[in-house]
């Protein structure tokens, strides 16, 4: 399995084209990221033609973070803004060569009107994503960090992509936030596997370096490939001592794991 390096979380204190040399000096296989749209997307595709990363995925914009937003896309009476965010995440992700856009759906708060929205959403990125070969991410996001997030399960999830039938269509598997919604990991994904499209990793319940809290993320993802999964596994966690070098102790044990019988 590849393991990528999330860069809206790792190497912080660097420029978002710094952050991908450092993760290709430290070992990562591949890069996500956030929000990279403060750069020009000619300054992130010259640093991963420089070291070879692919970048897997970038997100949508968040709407307005100090408001308390959280996406757009399953906000009624948003839609404008929300195509909006998902054609800048679509055009940059097609001039950096990256392979899926994570459509944040946001607060809805179960909010009457909030799932029509989503799946309208859903099917404009879908149709704009598609001539670049690129997925379109949706992720149930748990409450407790996210207070009102409008996706909050993978069978919801799994609901939403039946209802709109695009092939492109698929569900980011975050661990961390699926854990503390759900539990259950290694069934739900065995059941779910056809539509998952990427996997996150965090400790949990802190989020932090993916070698401790209550999940062995070796004999998780050691089933998650068992079960047939080939995609990469994403390091989306907040470094327990601020550095991302210095906590990088975990990498290579896991890859060793993963790597073995």
């Amino acid at each position: 399995m590849r393991i990528s390096a999330n860069l809206g979380l790792l190497y912080t204190d660097l420029p978002l084209p710094a952050r991908i040399l450092a993760a290709a000096r430290d070992g990562f296989d591949a890069v996500e990221c956030h929000f990279p749209y403060a750069h020009d997307p000619s300054e992130i595709r010259g640093a991963l033609e420089a070291t070879g990363l692919p970048m897997l995925a970038l997100n949508t914009r968040p709407g307005d973070l100090e408001l308390g937003e959280f996406g757009l896309a399953a906000l009624p009476g948003r839609s404008g803004e929300a195509r909006d965010a998902v054609a800048q995440a679509v055009s940059y992700g097609a001039a950096i060569g990256a392979g899926a856009v994570h459509v944040m759906a946001g607060r809805s708060h179960a909010g009457a009107g909030s799932e029509e929205a989503f799946r309208d959403t859903l099917a404009h990125a879908c149709d704009l994503a598609a001539p670049h070969g690129m997925s379109i991410l949706i992720e149930p996001i748990n409450t407790r960090d996210v207070p009102g997030y409008h996706l909050t399960s993978l069978e919801q999830a799994a609901g939403t992509i039946a209802a709109l039938g695009r092939d492109n269509l698929k569900i980011m598997f975050d661990c961390y936030h699926l854990q503390i919604l759900q539990g259950d990991l290694t069934r739900r994904f065995a059941d779910h596997l056809p539509l998952i499209g990427h996997v996150q990793i965090a400790a949990v319940p802190d989020r932090g370096e993916p070698d401790g809290g209550e999940l062995c993320h070796a004999r998780l993802l050691r089933a998650f490939r068992e079960a047939g999964y080939r995609g990469a596994v994403g390091a989306e966690y907040r470094p327990r001592g601020g550095d991302t070098r210095a906590g990088l102790g975990w990498l290579a044990p896991l890859r060793a794991a993963l790597d073995g019988p």
